[in-house]
């Protein structure tokens, strides 16, 4: 009698699945509570957003107001702003990871299917 190789255990896998989308749903809520900070021009302008991308609050040094060159601090809020974004989404991918337990990154391996 030749024994066959056992496959993976489909509820099991079912079972994965659910909790790192459990997982990954309470990472999103989490996100919305973090506070993410950044600064530009020497830090006349800093910006604060939250995890999920929503612009908190915005502080511009009374200094750096020029009324004759408002060109240049509309720049400065816009770095700042992109800033504050691109480490939002950093912080985003990174809380996402860990709760996805590395299938995320992978695809599937973390199901335990063979080949991938």
């Amino acid at each position: 009698m030749s024994r066959r190789p056992r496959g993976p255990n489909v509820q099991e896998m079912l079972a994965r699945v659910e909790q790192v989308q459990k997982d990954m749903e309470a990472a999103q809520r989490a996100l919305r509570d973090e506070s993410i900070e950044a600064s530009a021009g020497g830090g006349v302008v800093k910006v604060c957003i939250s995890g999920d991308l929503r612009v908190r609050s915005v502080s511009i040094d009374p200094g750096a107001v020029d009324p004759d060159d408002v060109e240049m601090l509309s720049e400065v809020v816009m770095a700042a702003v992109n800033e504050a974004i691109e480490r939002a989404q950093a912080l985003a991918a990174k809380r996402l990871e860990e709760a996805a337990g590395g299938m995320g990154s992978g695809g599937l391996g973390g199901l335990g299917l063979p080949g991938f």
